[in-house]
């Protein structure tokens, strides 16, 4: 199977570090989840860019995206490391352009960027910052992907645009990957964010089922048509739910309710049953045309359940 794999990493947005009291000991934790995918194959390790739990906040253990990108940067030792996606609203594009460089650095050239409109308002509203309407939010993400490709590639940036100003910047060291480091645009918008991903993307992050994804890779592909870019150069990736056991029953079994719930009818298409129909269910993302699949496992911090996986499909 070419399908590579990454994994969500438990960070306490999800709540899944809250039986861990001590802060402490919730990173470490969160650290050895890292490592022991690092240990057994996985492609690359993923943080979420929140600041407290979704989709009600709690006051539970959530750790900042970029600081523990950082760390676990140097936690690890060969898979790559991103964010599934920094929200552009909490941070100046040149102000993270900079931050993914020294990462770059920090890690050896193992950094993922990945960027995306942001969503979550009441987080916006509890840290001070403005929430835009939808379609001025992709307006932002315009800009910034821009401003952020200039301060990796300029020896002084600039840039002039309606919501961000650059004007002779320095970023140096501007990384270890080159051209520069790869850039992932999250979200699944045919119109805006999907043209987004065919400008100026390296890769993209499309949810929903196989077959929609399918659909949303033909109109990507029609965008790099328009604008004179490889298709075949833009790494596609997707999200899901994991849980394996014995059998289907069992695995519906161990799935707790309100993930169920939430799950609605992605549970058929979701990676959660037997080994063999984890394996069907994983031929019909490759066939949709994901090249990466990043999971997130349902019992986060069980290292068995990830070592598991990796026994059975990481050769």
């Amino acid at each position: 199977m070419a399908l590579k794999f990454g994994l969500l990493v438990p960070q306490g947005w999800t709540m899944d570090l809250a039986r861990i009291k001590d802060p402490v000991e919730a990173y470490e934790t969160m650290t050895s989840v890292a490592q022991t995918a690092d240990e057994v194959g996985f492609a690359s390790a993923w943080l979420v860019d929140h600041f407290h739990t979704i989709p009600h906040p709690t006051p539970e253990v959530t750790f900042e995206c970029w600081v523990t990108t950082a760390a676990l940067a140097r936690d690890t030792r060969t898979i790559r490391i991103g964010q599934m996606v920094t929200c552009n609203g909490y941070r100046h594009p040149a102000l993270l352009a900079k931050m993914a460089s020294t990462v770059d650095v920090l890690s050896h050239g193992r950094l993922n960027f990945g960027i995306g409109a942001g969503w979550y308002e009441h987080e916006y509203r509890a840290y001070g910052y403005d929430y835009p309407d939808a379609p001025e939010r992709l307006r932002y993400l315009r800009e910034a992907v821009q401003v952020i490709r200039t301060m990796w590639t300029q020896e002084e940036a600039t840039f002039e645009g309606k919501y961000y100003q650059v004007r002779g910047a320095i970023n140096q060291p501007k990384g270890v990957q080159q051209p520069h480091i790869p850039l992932l645009i999250g979200g699944s918008g045919e119109k805006v964010t999907l043209k987004l991903v065919a400008q100026y993307g390296d890769a993209c992050n499309v949810g929903d089922d196989p077959a929609t994804m399918k659909q949303k890779f033909a109109v990507l592909k029609e965008h790099c048509e328009t604008v004179g870019r490889d298709y075949a150069s833009i790494h596609r990736t997707s999200t899901t739910f994991c849980l394996m056991a014995d059998s289907d029953e069992q695995a519906l079994e161990q799935l707790p309710a309100e993930r169920k719930a939430s799950l609605g009818k992605s549970v058929i298409t979701a990676l959660i049953g037997s080994p063999e129909t984890i394996r069907q269910r994983l031929a019909t993302y490759e066939e949709a045309g994901v090249q990466e699949l990043l999971m997130r496992f349902v019992d986060g911090t069980n290292l068995e359940g990830i070592r598991r996986f990796a026994r059975e499909f990481i050769a």
